[in-house]
């Protein structure tokens, strides 16, 4: 087994944490989350604190980062404000688009229209979801946990799934090299999701006879 270094969180800075874990919980799926303010102005933003957490009821979190002065950024605030989200999947034909969400413009721009995004109305939600996206979930905001006061946990209850209908199956199978979702990586890395592999779960039978098997090698080792 190889040496461990051991590192004590109760002692380390918020920035050293954070660098650890971005580092090591990975790859995480990107949410691109599109949000209305209350004058109907849409904003786009890319998070990767960002999982699927529960199927009944459907829930989607997101872990939403404060500004350096501790102020709600724009998703945030318009959470809080529409009570809604909507979560699109970043796919490789988007990342471009994704990284110029990224750019910290003021609250007015548009990020769709600077990335040359197509916002979609939302079917049950005011917020719009991105017609280049491949899946993209409308949410209602579910609960709201305060981590500390640089981050917020918003947890969302999906509503209506927009799937690009050659990537998903009457069974309700997604392609998952159709979907081509981007992942995200330590400092400024990505990963592709391209390459699969299935790991079908054992039975308690399948195992015991699996490792009897095994036993039976090292014997006649």
């Amino acid at each position: 087994m190889s040496d461990k270094t051991s590192f004590d969180f109760t002692r380390l800075s918020e920035r050293e944490k954070y660098k650890l874990l971005i580092g090591t919980v990975v790859p995480r799926p990107i949410a691109l989350v599109t949000t209305v303010d209350q004058e109907g102005r849409a904003n786009a933003a890319p998070i990767s604190f960002f999982n699927c957490l529960s199927a009944e009821p459907a829930v989607l979190a997101l872990g939403v980062e404060n500004h350096d002065d501790l102020s709600f950024k724009d998703t945030a605030r318009n959470i809080r404000a529409t009570g809604v989200f909507t979560i699109n999947i970043v796919s490789r034909a988007i990342l471009e688009a994704m990284n110029v969400c990224a750019v910290p413009f003021a609250s007015d721009i548009d990020e769709l229209a600077e990335a040359g995004l197509t916002a979609l109305p939302g079917s049950m939600i005011k917020a719009p979801y991105i017609a280049q996206s491949p899946a993209a979930f409308e949410c209602r905001s579910y609960l709201t946990l305060g981590i500390g006061n640089s981050r917020e946990i918003i947890l969302g209850e999906v509503l209506t799934a927009h799937i690009r209908s050659d990537i998903v199956n009457p069974r309700l199978h997604v392609d998952p090299v159709g979907l081509d979702a981007i992942g995200r990586m330590g400092g400024h890395g990505y990963s592709l999701t391209s390459e699969t592999f299935d790991l079908p779960t054992m039975s308690i039978e399948q195992w015991e006879e699996r490792k009897r098997a095994m036993e039976l090698r090292r014997e006649d080792a």
